[in-house]
């Protein structure tokens, strides 16, 4: 129980008092693990769209998208420091050796190879130096200063999608004119407008703002096409409380309790709001230059296809079942949850009365659709394709995190382990009915699978709390169809050196 002192301090900070309890009986009762059936697999949840099936999908998607509101929807809220961590280190290292340092080394060796190459040799100028100069001089530490702080590039503090990432000819592009490209290209819809949504966090936005202000009028007169800029911001309401390790609230050096962003699962709301017919999500980093564009620009039009294809067979069945419950409907209705979907039902399903089946058929159909891409698992960190057992005996498909599975369960261990695929945070997304209303989309998320993580706070250690991951636990409730993508398609840019790698030259 919380002390009344806690209470009013907890209220006074906006947050609601019966969710904060909740959220502190998640830390002392911990979140239930999510039980893996069995991994999905090429031909058992995972499907591969042979030369056909692709272009039909993408002959669906030529046809009926110009007719939808499309939006890409681009989580950019994080800093890029994370990018930089092996650089502070450097700095913050007593030498100056870089034989020491063989990620510095790499960094400093090739740096004609970024392409804020320019900009960086420019603000050494600025200072009197330049980048041979200080190569010469082995000042290494003033190269990286100038990419870092403020009175440099200020790489060091900004976001992500506004660093820049890939040279051109007439010159460099961030990844916020990357997805300007790519939207051009796959996400034109109603009124030959591209409508996309970034979150951005508060301190950013502005920049944010500044720099698509003038890339939004050449991206349009290059592309004829009319671009629509959204942003939106994590709200503070959706913070967890953290914990210390006896699961009492954290308090601060000035007593008051700390509350912190509950992850990427807080974006659900923001996601909710976003009015729209299809909604494509991808991270900010996860661009390439156009040389490399062709297998994304396909897959993505290609997965837009197959959802525009089920959503039109899941519409038609929950018309039949509002007009007449049948023999037929009902058969109708499971031929598309069965084939279309690709979920299975429950055993002993037949043995039902035909009006059950068909309100156990309306409230597994109606509800909000995802097609995810999937990519073979080459060891990177993401989440993996698994059929689960719901409760009511059907079984779904679902992308599981690692921290939801109980991975000291040795059964458990040896399905997680024969996972092939993981998604890489590429899917599009249908969130309206078959009456053209746009769903809810908190009431389609499984509460109960958020993480709990370790972190620090000013030397003191902490636990913490993240609300349903936005493509796991938030999504646990959505119809997922899980369709295998070129590993071309997701090079994503977690340290500065990445960017030296072929695929983001």
């Amino acid at each position: 129980m919380l002390s009344t002192e806690l209470e009013k301090q907890i209220q006074k900070q906006g947050m609601d008092l019966g969710l904060v309890e909740e959220q502190i009986a998640n830390f002392r009762n911990g979140f239930p693990f999510l039980k893996i059936h069995k991994p999905a697999a090429i031909g058992d949840g995972i499907r591969v769209l042979d030369d056909k099936a692709l272009e039909n999908a993408l002959a669906t998607y030529r046809t009926h998208s110009p007719e939808k509101s499309i939006v890409k929807f681009v989580p950019a809220s994080g800093a890029a420091s994370r990018m930089f961590k092996d650089l502070f280190s450097f700095l913050d290292a007593a030498h100056n050796d870089l034989n020491k340092d063989p990620f510095t080394k790499k960094f400093i060796e090739q740096l004609e190879g970024f392409a804020f190459y320019e900009d960086l040799d420019n603000s050494l100028k600025n200072a009197g130096s330049s980048i041979d100069q200080a190569i010469s001089d082995h000042n290494y530490q003033l190269i990286v200063h100038k990419l870092l702080d403020e009175d440099g590039l200020e790489y060091g503090t900004l976001p992500k999608g506004l660093l820049k990432f890939h040279a051109y000819p007439e010159g460099s592009r961030t990844p916020v004119q990357e997805h300007f490209v790519e939207g051009a290209q796959y996400g034109l819809g109603k009124g030959k407008l591209v409508r996309l949504h970034f979150t951005v966090s508060p301190e950013h936005q502005q920049k944010f703002e500044t720099h698509i202000s003038a890339v939004k009028p050449v991206m349009e007169r290059h592309f004829g096409v009319s671009f629509e800029i959204s942003f939106s911001q994590q709200k503070a309401a959706t913070n967890t409380i953290a914990v210390d390790m006896d699961n009492n609230p954290f308090l601060e050096e000035n007593g008051e309790v700390l509350f912190r962003p509950a992850g990427h699962g807080a974006l659900l709301e923001n996601l909710n709001e976003i009015d729209g017919d299809i909604i494509f999500i991808k991270n900010i980093d996860n661009v390439v230059p156009d040389r490399l564009k062709e297998p994304t620009i396909t897959y993505k039009r290609a997965i837009g296809g197959v959802l525009l294809d089920v959503q039109q067979a899941v519409f038609s069945a929950l018309a039949s079942l509002d007009q007449e419950i049948s023999a037929s409907s009902v058969q109708r209705g499971k031929d598309v949850y069965t084939k279309q979907i690709g979920s299975k039902l429950p055993e002993g399903f037949d043995d039902r009365s035909v009006e059950d089946q068909a309100a156990w058929l309306r409230g597994k159909l109606n509800r909000p659709i995802r097609v995810c891409g999937m990519v073979e698992n080459t060891g990177e960190p993401g989440g993996g394709p698994f059929w689960i057992k719901e409760p009511d005996g059907s079984l779904s498909l679902q992308i599981g995190e690692t921290a939801q599975l109980d991975l000291n369960d040795s059964e458990q261990k040896e399905k997680f382990q024969k996972s092939s695929h993981f998604n890489p945070t590429d899917l599009v997304c249908a969130v309206r009915d078959y009456k053209e209303n746009k769903f809810d989309l908190m009431k389609h998320r499984d509460p109960k699978t958020g993480f709990i993580t370790e972190k620090s706070k000013s030397g003191r250690t902490l636990k913490a709390q993240e609300l349903p991951g936005l493509w796991n636990g938030s999504m646990a409730d959505w119809n997922s169809i899980f369709i295998e993508v070129p590993l071309i398609t997701f090079n994503p840019v977690k340290t500065i050196n990445d960017l030296l790698r072929d695929v983001h030259q």
